[in-house]
């Protein structure tokens, strides 16, 4: 199996070249990202607790799923590419909000990235990929919100920054 690469961009998310995934973030160079926000009839966001074997963050509670578009693969796609092999099941997607991110982890990677931001419904149960997610939940956004500021440590370091910037675009 080839090492996944992911699409390094520009400020603007223009395509400037291909990497190995491990050697862009043992660089810290800026690449393409994708963070999917599952919600419920309740308007609850379905959160997933990473498997314990990640080689970062293991055990954490992040977003739904999150991963980086191949070279070819529209936003969409691979967001729903994703979403099937974490979670188990697919949905429609749109397209939201896309920022740049840094977060540096304490093991020598570093996310920089230009993450969009897509969002589904779905109101059933996962199957969660046993090689991704340990857990999942949902939880409403002001729920999120409030769990985050009283136990930071549980969560990934992009889904505090993530969350934040969706949360203050839907709060506007």
């Amino acid at each position: 199996m080839t090492e996944e690469k992911v699409i390094l961009v520009n400020q603007k998310d223009e395509p400037i070249g291909l990497m190995p995934k491990m050697e862009a973030h043992e660089k810290g160079l800026l690449h393409r990202a994708f963070s999917v926000f599952i919600f419920n009839e309740k308007n609850e966001l379905m959160l997933q607790q990473r498997a314990l074997s990640k080689y970062h963050s293991p055990g954490l509670w992040t977003n739904t799923c999150c991963s980086h578009q191949r070279e070819g693969e529209t936003n969409i796609e691979a967001g729903k590419r994703r979403l099937q092999e974490e979670m188990g099941f697919t949905a429609d997607l749109e397209d939201t909000i896309s920022f740049i991110y840094k977060a540096p982890f304490d093991n020598g990677l570093t996310e920089h990235e230009f993450d969009h931001i897509l969002v589904g419904n779905f109101n059933e149960e996962p199957m969660l990929n046993p090689e991704e997610a340990e857990a999942w939940k949902w939880m409403g956004l002001e729920e999120v919100s409030e769990d985050m500021e009283n136990n930071p440590g549980v969560y990934t370091e992009w889904f505090k920054i993530i969350f934040d910037k969706y949360y203050q675009s839907i709060k506007r």
